[in-house]
């Protein structure tokens, strides 16, 4: 099925659909080590992909500038 959709339309599904999943999955799993461990460089590396993840949605939907 992914083999017939247009590039340009798996281009838009990926971004749209999966990206925000990930950032969201990453952010989460990075909170959870926190709680149950407290800060290491592998969970404040997962929060920080997770806010990446946000960050780059943000920028394409044309969001605000936090400033």
């Amino acid at each position: 099925m992914w083999l017939f959709l247009t590039r340009r339309f798996r281009t838009w599904v990926i971004l749209t659909v999966l990206v925000p999943l990930a950032s969201g999955l990453l952010r989460r799993v990075g909170e959870a080590l926190q709680r149950r461990n407290g800060p290491s460089a592998v969970s404040n590396g997962l929060l920080k992909a997770g806010e990446l993840g946000d960050r780059a949605r943000d920028r394409l939907r044309g969001g605000r500038r936090r400033r």
